[in-house]
């Protein structure tokens, strides 16, 4: 029986483990580290839970509200988010820092509805840590003025109770039946990145051929496990643009945009997306290699890649087929007050170091234009080109994988 390398261990505590470290475990050495990951994270939980509910202790006990006595309605809320502060839009067991922890628990606070369990809740999208949105909608069955008064004043009652970088921006009511998620009939997403030494021309020219109805396995990280076994999505319109420039001396800060379009998305697709036009607008790569990862009898299998950092990515808009959305102009503008006084915050960072980039170019005299080397991790220093790569599992291993680890909970239920 090989022996446990304690040492080795303890050290890898402490740092992230890669694929090429962990592949020098023995299987126990696997399994002693899942197990220590496992306490780990019931600890982490504890700790959790404990704060959150000494947060609750402390509030002020209130006379329990009857909502027996209220009249409901369902509605839609458009919600603008920051994400960079966030873990993400879903409410997660081992942190509270997501955005939908944040607009459940003002909804609570001002009684608009009584458990989450028992409000018909769909969120449109599932925005990852770091993402911002401008067009997330919410449908949800919320209390209701008595008939005859004005409306509540949602979006003012919400916005006081949220955090600066979360804003509800308009409600519409609708039939109990409308979800958020089923009845969006458009998706914008814009991915924002600054141009750096990328070559636009030869990247829109790649990007052009994700338009129409493709199999987006190559293109996203699949979620076979939660029953996704059909990758199949069509994109409408790509568009790829600088959208503002910059004078001579300035090379590489300008401020380009990716805008796709269509009526659903995979897991990671858009950041995926924007992996692979970014090794193209670095020449690594050419055009043709996105229709060759579309071509899924050619490449059954997933190029192994990183993915594009979230925090240039937003989801922009988003569409329903009805009219009738509500805002209210004095919260608009004082929306628009906070998220002008946060663009100051951020510009003015940005303009600190801007000036000091201006000292060393005198004595250097080749141009460094490194700005948008956060978008993409390179793993090693030789570029190795996408198809010679090694490659994850196939759809169907993937499926066969699922279905063995299903019969084998299976078969422990019932012994």
């Amino acid at each position: 029986m090989a022996t446990m390398d304690f040492k080795k261990l303890s050290r890898d505590k402490s740092k992230l483990l890669d694929l090429d470290v962990l592949k020098t475990f023995s299987n126990e050495e696997l399994v002693s580290k899942v197990l220590q990951l496992q306490s780990h994270n019931e600890q982490l939980k504890n700790i959790i839970a404990k704060r959150d509910y000494k947060k609750k202790e402390e509030a002020p006990k209130r006379r329990e509200f009857d909502f027996k006595k209220c009249h409901l309605q369902h509605v839609l809320f458009k919600v603008l988010y920051l994400g960079w502060n966030y873990q993400g839009f879903v409410c997660q067991e081992d942190t509270s820092d997501t955005i939908e922890y944040h607009l459940m628990e003002a909804l609570l606070k001002c009684c608009l509805i009584e458990s989450r369990q028992q409000s018909n809740y769909h969120r449109c999208g599932r925005t990852d840590k770091g993402v911002s949105s401008y067009g997330q909608v919410i449908s949800i069955t919320v209390r209701a003025s008595e008939p005859g008064k004005p409306s509540l004043s949602y979006c003012k009652m919400l916005n006081r109770l949220l955090p600066k970088d979360i804003r509800v921006v308009a409600w519409c009511p609708v039939g109990e039946e409308v979800s958020a998620r089923f009845d969006c009939t458009k998706r914008i997403y814009r991915y924002f990145f600054p141009k750096g030494n990328l070559n636009l021309m030869v990247m829109n020219e790649a990007a052009q051929h994700l338009i129409g109805e493709h199999d987006f396995r190559n293109f996203c990280k699949m979620d076979v496990e939660n029953g996704v076994t059909n990758f199949v999505r069509s994109i409408r319109r790509v568009d790829l643009k600088e959208i503002n420039g910059s004078n001579e001396e300035e090379t590489g800060f300008e401020m380009c945009r990716l805008e796709l379009e269509g009526q659903a998305f995979l897991w990671h697709q858009v950041r995926c997306i924007m992996s692979v036009l970014y090794l193209v607008g670095q020449k690594l790569e050419l055009p043709s290699i996105i229709s060759d990862l579309l071509n899924v009898d050619v490449c059954p299998r997933k190029p192994q890649y990183p993915l594009a950092d979230p925090l240039g990515l937003n989801l922009f808009e988003t569409e329903y087929p009805f009219n009738g959305w509500i805002s209210e102009e004095s919260e608009i503008a004082h929306i628009t007050s906070l998220l002008q006084q946060q663009w100051a915050v951020h510009e003015i960072r940005a303009t600190h170091i801007k000036e000091i980039l201006s000292a060393p170019k005198n004595y250097i005299s080749t141009p460094v234009l490194h700005q948008n080397a956060h978008l993409l991790k390179r793993e090693t220093k030789l570029y190795k080109p996408l198809l010679t790569r090694h490659f994850c599992k196939s759809l169907e291993d993937r499926i066969d994988h699922c279905l063995k680890k299903r019969k084998i909970t299976d078969s422990i239920v019932e012994t």
